[in-house]
């Protein structure tokens, strides 16, 4: 079975401010995420070909595919893993989620679909708009 991540992308307001913001770093491909918890779980995140969803603003809006996740130990001796990331970021269909703090297992059946770009999705300010109006 195919397990998933999911973060807070924290301090990034949009999607073109994450890609703006790789790009200055040069971090386009790969990309590393450092966590102080290693997931016990990485198996079934690696075997199944697993994801870490972002939530940007209160919505999951992009997914990079996890290619790894290397343990480490720092100066002080204290263990920190790194999450090897696939450097393409790939839109979802934006899905609201409560805040929290690290990150968190997420289920496959719970992940949004993938935006395919052609499949007449509204912009996303204008579905936010009407979110916020009550009528989505």
């Amino acid at each position: 079975m195919t397990l998933h991540l999911i973060k807070l992308c924290v301090g990034i307001d949009s999607v073109e401010q994450l890609i703006e913001h790789r790009r200055r770093r040069g971090n386009e491909s790969p990309c590393y995420i450092h966590t102080r918890n290693r997931p016990k779980r990485a198996a079934e995140i690696l075997d199944g070909g697993g994801s870490l969803y972002w939530v940007i603003k209160g919505e999951i809006l992009i997914r990079q595919r996890v290619l790894g996740i290397l343990d480490h130990q720092d100066d002080a001796g204290q263990a920190f893993c790194t999450l090897h990331l696939d450097g393409a970021l790939v839109r979802t269909v934006p899905a609201r989620f409560r805040p929290f703090q690290g990150w968190r297992y997420f289920a496959p059946d719970h992940a949004p679909p993938d935006r395919t770009g052609d499949d007449g999705e509204m912009p996303l300010e204008m579905a936010r708009e009407l979110r916020s109006l009550g009528l989505l």
